[in-house]
C-alpha cells in the first residue's frame, strides 16, 4: 500500500474544507470508504486515483508522493527559481525589514558557503552540508507552522512530535560525518563508505573580500551575530 496517498487524499479535503461525505457522493463511493482510504485502512485501484487527480485538479505523481509539487512536476537543477525571481511576498514596515535584511544575511551567506564547498570538489562534503541545511529550514518551517493550530499536520508524513528529535539526531551525524571528511578521518569511517579526495580552501577575510565582494560582508555580519548569540556577548560590552 502506497504509504503517502492516504495523507495526502486527507490532507487535499481538509484543505479545501470538505466534508467526508460531500467529496464521497462527488467521488461515487460511500463515505465510509472513502474513510477507509483516508486513513489507509483500504487500498484503492488505479481508476480511483485518476479519478481524485480529477477531482482535486493535482496529478497521480503528487497523490502518490512521487512529486512534492501539485502538478507532479519533478524540478531539475535548470528549472528550480532562484530568490529574485520572487515577487514582492514579505511585509512591510519594521517587519518587512527585519524580513528582507535577515533573508539577504542567510541567502548571500549560503552563496559563498556553497560555492567554497564547490571548490572542494568532494561530492560527499557537499551532500552532508546540504542535507544539513535542508534540515534546519525544515524545522523551522514546522514551527511557523504551529501558529495557526488549524494548518493540516498531514502536510507532513513525520508526526510532529518526532520531527524534532529525528532531525536533530540526522542533523548531528551530517555534521559528525562533515567534520570527519573535511578533517581527512573519513576513511577510518565505514559507513561513509569511498569519499572523494577533498581539495584544501584557504579562507581568511581578505580573500573572502576579494573573491565575494558582493557577499563577503554578509557571511563576516552572520558569523559575528552568530557567535554574539553564542557567548551571550555584544560589541558594545
Amino acid at each position: 500500500m502506497n504509504p503517502n496517498f492516504p495523507r495526502i487524499i486527507s490532507l487535499l479535503r481538509r484543505e479545501q474544507k470538505l466534508s467526508q461525505k460531500q467529496v464521497a457522493a462527488d467521488l461515487g463511493i460511500s463515505q465510509a470508504l472513502l474513510s477507509h482510504y483516508e486513513k489507509g485502512i483500504r487500498e484503492c485501484g488505479l481508476d480511483f486515483v485518476v479519478k481524485v487527480a480529477d477531482y482535486y485538479s493535482v496529478s497521480c505523481d503528487y497523490l502518490l508522493g512521487r512529486s512534492p509539487d501539485r502538478s507532479g512536476v519533478l524540478l531539475s537543477v535548470e528549472e528550480l527559481p532562484v530568490p529574485e525571481d520572487a515577487g514582492r511576498e514579505t511585509a512591510s514596515g519594521s517587519v518587512g525589514l527585519v524580513v528582507m535584511l535577515n533573508k539577504k544575511l542567510i541567502s548571500n551567506s549560503i552563496y559563498v558557503l556553497f560555492d567554497l564547498l564547490a571548490k572542494t570538489k568532494c561530492r560527499q562534503l557537499i551532500n552532508q552540508v546540504s542535507t544539513f541545511l535542508l534540515l534546519s529550514v525544515y524545522r523551522m518551517f514546522r514551527i511557523v507552522f504551529l501558529t495557526e493550530n488549524k494548518n493540516p499536520e498531514k502536510l507532513f508524513s513525520v508526526p510532529g512530535s518526532l520531527a524534532s528529535g529525528y532531525a536533530d539526531s540526522a542533523m548531528n551525524v551530517c555534521e559528525a560525518n562533515a567534520r570527519a571528511i573535511a578533517s581527512g578521518e573519513a576513511k577510518d569511517i565505514p559507513a561513509l563508505g569511498d569519499v572523494d579526495d577533498v581539495n584544501a580552501v584557504s579562507i581568511n577575510t581578505q580573500l573572502l573580500s576579494e573573491q565575494y565582494p558582493l557577499f563577503a560582508a554578509s557571511l563576516l555580519n552572520l558569523i559575528k551575530n552568530s557567535e554574539e548569540k553564542l557567548t551571550g556577548k555584544t560589541s558594545q560590552n
